[in-house]
């Protein structure tokens, strides 16, 4: 028997991991709280062969389907998963620590020699430079060395069947299927996480259907074996979500002394007129920009250029958008962060900054999901209060202090 006690064992599990790609991250967001697991093999059975109309509706030839099942039990050892991701739940400055390290440095600095004709090609067709590209091959599996090995199929037959109202894991173990059948990848290659996420890219199987490429453009693409490959389907993926080429992500940026936390978005031009400099001491491109203060006007200060978003596309999180852009950096020969995170700075729980939300919401400034979860538009929230209450440095960042002053808006307003 398979109890949903043993599935809740490898749940603390989770948080460990640092880098899902966005396919990854909206499989794991709905992976919770499962309530049931299949009493036998033959119920998990049935459930697959209930499949099958979707997968001939997809082309999926019988005996791809057949094989793929045949003799397939569930496995044991995956979690219905929780959404207790690191990158929400681990303080920003302790993610980019983990994910920057020196290590992973020399190494991609190792593979932008090494590979260096074949990133320039990929550059020229896809428009993503090839230190960008290396960041996001070393964050998701140690460039191709951690890529998972569990059977693809087997995991999101697994999935499919322990969330059956959730019809996001049916569709990608379909996408897997349609692999097999149309894109000439062999099962015995179909390897990845426990929730399916595969190769270099860790792509899901629609991420790999839709933005994996070939880099010498022969055959299926080898996002397992090939790190070209590899490389090449995250810059297509990266170029299809809107990347501009010739664009920086942003940069580190110093503050003039009395800076004034008007606006947290305008043009890189407007910002500079207000005295605000690149750390780097680069010149700033064209175009909007925002102001990123992970620790607040203590700490260090980001202009992010649009592109940023775009790395927020393939995984939707600061903590991971911000390491890759510096972890570039970092490779292609930048220095390391010129400002310093706060010492002694109190980070609060989710729930702290659940409460800051639905306070926010109840003053009319916030209008997202009451998640406790911080990206823009909860730092914009948090802005725009600080702002018409007056309060200094409007820097968007949320304190124990700013939770104190939002109970105190709510109650002078009685609401």
């Amino acid at each position: 028997m398979w109890h949903n006690t043993q599935l809740l064992r490898v749940l603390t599990l989770l948080a460990l991991a640092l880098c899902w790609p966005a396919s990854f991250v909206q499989v794991l967001a709905q992976a919770k709280d499962a309530s049931s697991a299949p009493s036998s093999p033959e119920d998990f059975q049935e459930f697959l062969q209930t499949l099958w109309p979707l997968a001939q509706q997809k082309g999926v030839a019988r005996g791809t389907f057949d094989a793929a099942f045949a003799g397939l039990a569930p496995d044991p050892a995956i979690s219905a998963a929780s959404n207790a991701q690191a990158e929400f739940d681990k303080p920003l400055k302790s993610y980019v620590a983990e994910a920057v390290p020196v290590r992973r440095i020399a190494r991609g600095r190792e593979f932008l020699r090494a590979w260096h004709a074949g990133l320039v090609e990929i550059e020229r067709r896809f428009g993503v430079p090839g230190e960008i590209l290396l960041a996001a091959f070393g964050m998701e599996t140690d460039f191709g060395n951690a890529k998972g090995g569990k059977d693809v199929i087997r995991s999101l037959a697994t999935l499919a069947y322990l969330r059956q109202d959730r019809p996001v894991f049916r569709d990608e173990l379909i996408g897997a299927l349609v692999m097999l059948d149309k894109s000439g990848v062999a099962r015995a290659v179909m390897k990845g996480s426990w929730a399916g996420a595969m190769g270099g890219p860790q792509f899901l199987p629609s991420a790999y259907l839709k933005y994996a490429v070939s880099y010498a453009n022969t055959g299926s693409p080898d996002i397992w074996n090939n790190s070209l490959d590899s490389l090449a389907s995250i810059a297509n993926f990266l170029r299809q979500s809107g990347w501009q080429p010739g664009l920086a992500w942003g940069m580190e940026a110093v503050l003039p002394k009395n800076f004034g936390f008007a606006a947290l978005h305008q043009n890189f031009e407007a910002f500079a007129a207000e005295g605000v400099k690149s750390a780097n001491g680069g010149a700033f491109p064209q175009g909007e920009a925002t102001l990123f203060l992970p620790s607040g006007a203590a700490g260090p200060a980001f202009l992010l250029s649009s592109n940023y978003w775009v790395l927020k596309a393939y995984n939707n999180s600061d903590s991971y958008a911000l390491s890759l852009g510096l972890l570039a950096g970092r490779i292609k020969g930048e220095p390391a962060l010129r400002g310093h995170w706060p010492a002694g700075e109190v980070f609060l729980s989710r729930t702290q900054k659940a409460e800051i939300q639905r306070l926010l919401e109840r003053l009319g400034f916030y209008h997202g999901e009451i998640d406790g979860r911080f990206g823009q538009a909860s730092r914009d929230a948090i802005h725009d209060f600080e702002i018409t209450i007056k309060a200094g440095p409007a820097d968007g960042f949320a304190t124990t202090e700013l939770l104190r002053q939002l109970v105190a808006e709510v109650s002078r307003r009685g609401q």
